[in-house]
């Protein structure tokens, strides 16, 4: 049990996550996690779902309002447009561990009891978070990690990630000392975010093909 208590202003999770736990060990230990400042507005800490035996990880960038106010990840519109492609792609999204770079939502209001306007996280608060993202990877051992959109990208892989340069093709590189397998797409909220209907239309189809190369990559 860790007993270890960073200070609070303090931008690192390490001293919350417990050595050698399985995922529930890890996901009530992240309940505690005071590793950086984003603890104090978000209403929960928002882990990681699926089993340990999952063959493919999804990772994201951080909850967003639904996932923050349920305590699951992907479960708003992304996580439902982001279940659809991946029937479509032919990855069982019951089959998946999924997860996010940031574990608190990050956000903003215009007014007081405004709407909660996502903010994106930044890399010192990725970094922040990282190792309990790093304990889900090397306690799921996945034969492959979909890395959805440029924050999940930047996490694992650092800085210099950009998505439209590594999207849609197997990459493989060392990850928090394990070699791993990669996929590379955009996060599932950008097809939301798209201006019209035609260009949402394109944009899945995008997110469905990278898909469909991670789906034979597991094959």
């Amino acid at each position: 049990m860790v007993t270890t208590r960073a200070p609070e202003d303090a931008y690192t999770a390490e001293p919350f996550v417990p050595s050698r736990a399985g995922l529930p060990s890890l996901r009530r230990a992240a309940a505690d996690c005071r590793g950086c400042p984003l603890h104090r507005d978000a209403t929960r800490t928002v882990f990681g779902e699926g089993t340990a035996d999952a063959r493919v990880m999804l990772v994201g960038e951080q909850p967003g309002d639904q996932e923050d106010r349920q305590g699951k990840p992907f479960v708003g519109p992304a996580g439902k447009l982001l279940d659809r492609a991946l029937a479509e792609a032919g990855i069982d999204p019951a089959d998946a561990y999924v997860t996010n770079a940031v574990k608190h939502f990050k956000f903003t209001r215009a007014e007081p009891r405004k709407r909660r306007i996502h903010k994106a996280p930044t890399l010192r608060e990725m970094a922040a978070c990282g190792p309990w993202l790093a304990a889900e990877v090397a306690v799921v051992k996945p034969e492959l990690i979909v890395l959805l959109g440029a924050s999940a990208g930047k996490a694992l892989l650092g800085s210099s990630f950009r998505v439209g340069e590594m999207r849609g093709a197997v990459l493989e590189r060392e990850v928090h000392g394990r070699q791993e397998r990669l996929v590379a797409t955009v996060h599932p909220s950008s097809v939301l975010r798209a201006r019209d209907d035609a260009d949402r239309e394109a944009a899945y189809e995008g997110l469905v093909a990278d898909l469909k190369v991670a789906a034979r990559a597991l094959a």
